[in-house]
């Protein structure tokens, strides 16, 4: 069973095409789990999967996770560690940090639009690290397209809204940066290549940065 979180603002339904592929190439069953990003605190949002999952019972579980969606995927882990074995891949997760997030985050206002679980996971500075317990795989993206440019200007690579460097989780197993921009990533076949491939294999292709 594979599960995708989606990002910020988002729904799953922008996953389509990434789902698609995933199951045409690799025969997976990408299931969406969706949750209120803006509304709900972290805790809420782990025990909604956790109770997604285990009507479920897979014996086996994958996690996708866009953007926010990664952070879900990170946190939920961490709580529920006794999660049925699998793979995770980050894609344009701000694992590390969010210069986007700080920035905006300074307004009063705009803290209420980014909302909690943004609040909570990427307002401060927090310590993470890939525990090791399961495979995780990491996109970034290089493509600097999209609204994230608006609010910072970036002196490294990014995909727009995340630089590369935002991504880098110690502990993980493989990082790449493929030439995608934070939304696009997900309409993108050679992401979808590479993440079925993580998946299934527990690495990314050989030379597969661009």
């Amino acid at each position: 069973m594979v599960v995708f979180l989606h990002g910020l603002w988002l729904h799953g339904d922008e996953s389509l095409l990434l789902r698609r592929r995933l199951q045409r190439a690799h025969g997976f069953d990408v299931h969406v789990f969706r949750y209120p990003s803006v509304t709900a605190p972290m805790a809420e949002v782990t025990a909604r999967l956790q109770a997604f999952i285990a009507a479920r019972a897979p014996r086996e579980l994958h996690l996708i996770g866009h953007s926010l969606g990664g952070l879900v995927a990170y946190r939920f882990l961490e709580r529920f560690p006794q999660t049925p074995p699998g793979r995770v891949v980050f894609l344009g997760t701000p694992a590390v940090a969010s210069r986007v997030a700080r920035d905006v985050g300074r307004a009063r206002w705009a803290r209420t639009l980014l909302g909690r679980c943004v609040a909570e996971e990427l307002l401060t500075e927090q310590r993470r690290a890939w525990p090791g317990a399961r495979d995780l795989g990491i996109i970034a993206g290089t493509l600097a397209v999209g609204l994230g440019k608006l609010v910072v200007r970036f002196n490294e690579a990014s995909d727009g809204s995340v630089a590369v460097s935002e991504t880098r989780l110690p502990g993980a197993t493989d990082h790449i940066t493929l030439a995608v921009s934070h939304f696009g990533m997900l309409l993108s076949a050679r992401v979808a290549r590479e993440t079925g491939s993580f998946l299934a294999q527990g690495h990314f292709s050989p030379r597969a940065t661009l």
